[in-house]
């Protein structure tokens, strides 16, 4: 795709940290550079305003990734694109069938209304939930992982779905400022949402989670 595009060696192209790592090997397999910028907090996807920042001369292009069901702000960041000459691409998610999102977007909302001691994700304009993404603030309490341990011990699955952001890994290590990726690589949590799940299981991740959800809160 970047190839057919026009980049090229030696070519930046501004990619997300927080995800999987394909994208950042799309871009050296091209002959570029990845470049990593910041996500905004709530749509786990990248910045308008970190992109600008990380502009340079050789930027040639900026890969927009939509996570978790929401999509990025593209309209601002095609704006970028346009201001700057630069190729905007995007890669999406797979769509699901509308009644399998409208039962996902059901759930949500149950789990929204009963969720205490996590913060629970801005569903926002379109949100398809493929994950229910929740934050577990680490603060001296029971962080993430730990929060995570205790769920599963109640028999909920639940995953972290970025382990370590891209600029980490050995093979693309960045001394760059990511405050917003390396919140969500500590705090995020994905809990089940599956249209599958009965009113029963839907109870018992509730349940599980509000357990330790008193052990949660800010400590000031």
């Amino acid at each position: 795709m970047l190839r057919a595009a026009g980049v090229g060696l030696g070519d930046e192209v501004v990619v997300p940290a927080f995800g999987n790592v394909e994208v950042a090997e799309a871009v050296t397999l091209a002959g570029g550079l990845p470049v990593f910028a910041d996500i905004d907090p709530v749509t786990y996807c990248l910045d308008a305003s970190a992109v600008e920042a990380a502009l340079t001369p050789r930027t040639a292009a900026i890969v927009v990734v939509h996570r978790f069901g929401r999509s990025a702000d593209v309209g601002r960041l095609l704006g970028v694109g346009q201001r700057h000459g630069l190729l905007v691409l995007q890669q999406g998610e797979s769509e699901a069938p509308y009644d399998e999102v409208a039962q996902r977007r059901e759930r949500a909302a149950y789990l929204d209304a009963k969720l205490r001691g996590v913060r629970t994700p801005d569903g926002g304009d379109g949100h398809t939930y493929q994950q229910y993404i929740v934050r577990v603030p680490g603060n001296g309490r029971p962080d993430r992982d730990a929060f995570a341990r205790a769920v599963r011990g109640r028999g909920v699955e639940c995953r972290v779905p970025v382990k370590t952001p891209v600029h980490r890994l050995p093979e693309f290590r960045r001394c760059v400022a990511l405050p917003e990726t390396e919140r969500a690589a500590d705090e995020t949590l994905a809990l089940p949402v599956d249209a599958s799940l009965t009113k029963r299981e839907m109870q018992r991740i509730v349940s599980a989670c509000n357990a330790l959800g008193g052990l949660l809160q800010p400590a000031f």
